[in-house]
């Protein structure tokens, strides 16, 4: 039992300690341009591109077979248009936000919702991780945190610059992270937790990183700014995706 919550709680710092951080970076950008806003919005698209398409599906495919990981991913998609219609809904009561302050509001807010459900998978694989071995277990959780960092930013920067004050930023982003403390308990628990399980959470995952993308980060920075800027953005946000995820 006590091996099981020194996993979770390892989970749970670095879970919330690299989007933590990752906030604290989004908060410092006060008062940007929009041009500046549509490059970071871009840029964690490009990184979350990466992150599914190199990470999470890979590892969702090897796991188990096409059907259940296409069930997982049309799962995520279809929750996060849920969500997305409960937000959107809970906004258009609430008249006091108007223009880009609104939209980058619930941008952040989707962002948030779809971090929380990819950071689930993330535990799992720390908790597995150290069921395995103790170093498998402590690469996994560095990593991790790590890639975490930039997803916070692009989490706290929509959130903050939508007029959201800087504690309930800090409050949701460390919200989010919470997720992945939850998930390491699981794995640790479960141990040999089955395959098909953890395959069709990191399919989940992606279903709703996918969505994220294409139905808020991409549009919003294409709203914001028209230009270069955006693309280069989106492409360096994959590149460097691709680099941590090769770490």
């Amino acid at each position: 039992m006590n091996e099981i919550i020194k996993t979770t709680l390892i989970g749970l710092f670095f879970g919330t300690f690299g989007t933590t951080i990752g906030g604290i970076i989004g908060i410092k950008f006060k008062n940007t341009s929009n041009k500046f806003l549509s490059f970071i919005l871009a840029f964690a698209s490009g990184l979350m591109i990466a992150i599914v398409c190199f990470d999470l599906l890979p590892e969702a495919f090897s796991l188990t077979n096409l059907p259940t990981a296409f069930l997982g991913i049309i799962l995520g998609i279809v929750l996060m248009i849920f969500c997305d219609m409960v937000v959107d809904k809970k906004f258009n009561n609430h008249t006091r936000f108007r223009g880009n302050k609104n939209t980058l509001l619930k941008t952040g807010i989707i962002v948030s919702i779809g971090l929380a459900l990819h950071n689930f998978p993330e535990g799992l694989a720390i908790g597995s991780g150290f069921g395995a071995s103790l170093k498998l277990g402590l690469s996994l959780a560095i990593a991790i945190c790590l890639h975490d960092i930039p997803e916070g930013i692009s989490m706290a920067v929509p959130m903050k610059n939508g007029g959201m004050e800087t504690s309930k930023v800090i409050f949701y982003v460390v919200l989010s992270g919470i997720t992945t403390g939850i998930g390491a308990f699981f794995g640790a628990l479960i141990g040999g937790i089955s395959q098909t399980i953890i395959a069709m959470c990191l399919a989940f995952a992606g279903g709703a990183m996918i969505y994220i993308v294409s139905g808020e980060l991409i549009p919003e920075a294409n709203n914001l700014y028209h230009g270069r800027m955006t693309a280069i953005g989106n492409m360096l946000g994959l590149l460097i995706g691709i680099f941590v995820m090769s770490i």
